[in-house]
């Protein structure tokens, strides 16, 4: 069952990874499995996506690699509030780190939207802007309206980071809009694409 909160919320997750990719160039991009992989690809699918297909807690963590390995290319992860609970120690091992060209953006509907919708921890009042504030992020924020969001995009794809939003999004069902499922594929086509 979606909570009343988080159906309240004015922003919606489609039209804000549209508004996150928007005029992208070589924006690397790494989507947290489920919602935000299927939002990414929503936006367009691009050969610098790498969508995790079945890695719940992983995204940051591959974000983390990639902002390591590739210094002077911005390293976006879009992903949810469940992937980002169950992968909080990412968030001290990206800040002790601290790449200046990662970037994470936390889609919080505030609900498991792969396991039936239940509410997550942030529905109870769990910041995850305040996580990633205290494991020494120096760009931290969250947005919750549009005039907030506007704000949130400049950070994520200009500031030095490591930068972290939550964007606070409505919880609702979407229409599929599945990547490629194969992982070789994926492998291959976002290591060519960086190659060029």
């Amino acid at each position: 069952m979606i909570g009343a909160r988080s159906e309240a919320y004015p922003l919606r997750r489609r039209e804000v990874v549209a508004a996150l990719l928007a005029d992208r160039d070589d924006l690397l991009v790494v989507a947290g499995l489920g919602a935000p992989a299927w939002d990414v690809t929503a936006a367009g699918d691009h050969d610098l996506n790498f969508p995790m297909w079945g890695a719940m807690g992983g995204s940051v963590m591959v974000g983390l690699g990639l902002a390591l390995a590739q210094p002077d290319r911005r390293v976006l992860v879009v992903t949810g509030d469940g992937d980002m609970l169950m992968g909080l120690g990412s968030l001290a091992t990206a800040a002790a780190q601290a790449p200046g060209n990662l970037a994470v953006a936390v889609l919080d509907n505030e609900h498991y939207g792969e396991t039936g919708m239940q509410q997550t921890h942030t529905a109870a009042g769990v910041d995850l802007a305040g996580m990633a504030k205290a494991a020494g992020f120096p760009v931290i924020g969250e947005a919750r309206a549009q005039a907030d969001l506007e704000a949130a995009i400049r950070d994520l794809r200009e500031a030095p980071g490591p930068v972290f939003y939550s964007i606070k999004v409505r919880a609702e069902e979407l229409p599929l809009a599945l990547p490629p499922r194969d992982g070789v594929e994926l492998k291959e086509r976002f290591r060519e694409a960086l190659l060029r």
